[in-house]
């Protein structure tokens, strides 16, 4: 039962994820580039950005909520690849999104469904 689980919440972090918006624009002074992660799951979730085999912790999406999480300016230089992952708080599965091309500006939508 823990792999189906698994497998589902996997599921769901890879269909969301390839929903960024990539559209290369030059960068005004006040745009960000976003993270939205609805989490359909009780469980809260540590959120963290995958770089170069390392995790940066964007923040944690609470339980059946949205969050909102702004990328670090120094991850997102023109149009660049990034790789979530959802580490929920007190369970076992640490799913990993596919890698998303994102440009400064985007914002990436993220589902962690239900367990």
């Amino acid at each position: 039962m823990t792999r189906f689980r698994t497998a589902l919440l996997l599921a769901g972090l890879v269909a969301s994820a390839a929903c960024a918006q990539s559209r290369y624009r030059p960068r005004s002074p006040t745009e960000e580039t976003v993270l939205v992660v609805r989490n359909d799951n009780y469980l809260d979730h540590n959120i963290y950005l995958l770089v170069s085999g390392t995790r940066v912790r964007l923040g944690t999406a609470r339980g059946l909520a949205t969050t909102r999480f702004v990328i670090p300016e120094r991850f997102v230089f023109g149009p660049s690849t990034l790789q979530f992952m959802a580490d929920p708080i007190g369970g076992r599965a640490t799913p990993v999104s596919d890698r998303v091309n994102v440009s400064p500006g985007d914002e990436i939508r993220m589902v962690i469904p239900p367990g």
